[in-house]
Order: C-alpha cells, then sequence, then structure tokens
C-alpha cells in the first residue's frame, strides 16, 4: 500500500509540485488583491471626502465600489491562476447581469440619478426647489430617494429618477426679483401712480439699489391699467418683502386717491412659488 502511493507521488510529482505552486500563487494574489482593495477604497474616500463636489452621502459608496471592482480583478486573477478560462464566465456573469439589471430597471434608474444629484449637486438640503412640479424644501438626499417637504409642511418622498431632471432651485442665487402686477383706473393719472408706488419702494430698506426696480405699464387690461413693479431683494427676503409691500402700495394709492378697479387681476409672483407658503 505504502509502495503503491510512494509510486503514485513520483509518478505525478510534477503534477503536484505545479498544483502546490498554483495554490500558494493564489493564496498571494487573494492576500495583495485584498489588501489593494483596502488602501486604494481607502484613499478614494478620502480623496472624496476632501473634494467639495461630491456628496457626503456618496463618499462611502465611491470606497465599497473601488473596493469590489477591484477584488473582481482578483478573483479573475485567481482563476486564471488554475487555468480556468475565464472569458466564459465573464460571458455569463455579462448575461446574468442584463437579467438583473432588465428587472430592476426602476430601481437602477432611482440609483443613477441619486449618483447623479450627489455629484452634479444642482440642490443641497436646505433649499427651496420645484421638483417634477412640486415646490418644497429638501430635507434629505438618498441614494433612491429625495425626501423634501412642502411649505405646508407635507412631507413628501419623491424616487430620484422623478427628482432628477427639470429642477428649479430658488435658494441657490442670492438674488430675486418680485414681479407684482398692480392695477389702476383707466381714469386715474399713470405717471402719478407710478410715483407713489416708487415712493414706497425707496422706504422699504430689503429692496436692492441693484439691480434697479423697474416700474412700468405692462398692459392695458380689460378693467383696469395694469403697473409691472419689479424690485430685486435677497432671496431670504422675498416673500416677507412681497407681502408687505402689497399692503403698503395698496395703502399709498388708497390714501392718494388711486382707484383699484374691479373686478382686478391677482397680484402675484410669476413663474416663482404657489402662494401657499
Amino acid at each position: 500500500m505504502i509502495e503503491s502511493l510512494q509510486g503514485l507521488i513520483a509518478n505525478n510529482l510534477s503534477d503536484i509540485v505545479g498544483l502546490a505552486l498554483n495554490l500558494l500563487g493564489a493564496i498571494a494574489i487573494l492576500i495583495v488583491g485584498w489588501g489593494a482593495s483596502k488602501w486604494f477604497g481607502g484613499r478614494a474616500e478620502t480623496s472624496a471626502r476632501r473634494s467639495s463636489r461630491v456628496d457626503d452621502t456618496l463618499v462611502p459608496i465611491i470606497g465599497k465600489t473601488v473596493r469590489i471592482l477591484i477584488m473582481i480583478v482578483t478573483l479573475l486573477a485567481v482563476l486564471n491562476q488554475f487555468g480556468i478560462q475565464t472569458a466564459s464566465l465573464l460571458a455569463i456573469l455579462g448575461a446574468a447581469g442584463l437579467a438583473v439589471g432588465l428587472a430592476l430597471q426602476g430601481t437602477l434608474s432611482n440609483i443613477a440619478s441619486g449618483v447623479l444629484i450627489l455629484v452634479l449637486r444642482p440642490f443641497k438640503v436646505g433649499d427651496a426647489v420645484e421638483l417634477n412640479g412640486l415646490f418644497g424644501v429638501i430635507d434629505e438626499i438618498g441614494l433612491f430617494v429625495t425626501e423634501l417637504h412642502t411649505f405646508d409642511n407635507i412631507a413628501v418622498t419623491m424616487p430620484n429618477s422623478q427628482a432628477w431632471g427639470l429642477v428649479k432651485n430658488l435658494s441657490k442665487n442670492e438674488q430675486r426679483r418680485l414681479d407684482l402686477v398692480i392695477g389702476i383706473g383707466y381714469d386715474d393719472d399713470m405717471d402719478y401712480a407710478i410715483q407713489l408706488i416708487r415712493e414706497v419702494l425707496d422706504k422699504e430698506e430689503r429692496i436692492l439699489d441693484e439691480p434697479e426696480p423697474l416700474i412700468a405699464v405692462g398692459e392695458l387690461g380689460d378693467s383696469a391699467v395694469n403697473l409691472y413693479v419689479r424690485p430685486w431683494t435677497r432671496a431670504e427676503d422675498l416673500w416677507p418683502t412681497k407681502y408687505d409691500l402689497l399692503k403698503r402700495i395698496k395703502q399709498k394709492l388708497d390714501q392718494e386717491g388711486i382707484n383699484i378697479p374691479y373686478p382686478q387681476r391677482d397680484v402675484h409672483i410669476h413663474g416663482t412659488m404657489n402662494n401657499d407658503q
């Protein structure tokens, strides 16, 4: 029995040595690959964390992605060490990945949109925005969904595929323009009404000197001459300034006998947000 085993080993010694060397080589590749994945993943996270263009939510994802890619390459190298052809394996994995991708295309779309939002940063937490026709303030940005609350404090969870697209960020620019429409009677003095409105604007400290406020005859309506009043304010002062101006302009025109006829156009801000704030 012992002699036959010795003979078997002697006859296959070269194969056994080759297998042992391949095993040692595979172990060495695994150790090196594991260490490389940890090191490069850590470096990727550090670089991403230092970059002002990368959101904090994306930092650990970048590190994990780098680690996974390096470990995939490492495993392919291990298989190749034992003489296993990896081309067919890659084809099978590719087909399986395609099938999974088709099954999860909605989820993958949300992830892709989430990555774009986190990288390109069209908005950030705390910004007032219009997303997919909905106005609100951003509370949290995740890989799958974006959470926000409306101006009447209703919590909304929106899939990232819907949040990514035409984004109106109402907080990004430091200055905003108020677009007011004030209707006066056809029998009233337009120049005098413009003078009175300008006096109201001049007394409002929140209105910026530059760009210069515009007060002009905008259109001749069915029942009123509509004056366009377009002053500029800081973004955070937009709505308080609007409410105060409407009250003071109305009081000033009433005091000076300028008629605001009925029916009249609503005084509103065009293209910003609804009046529910």
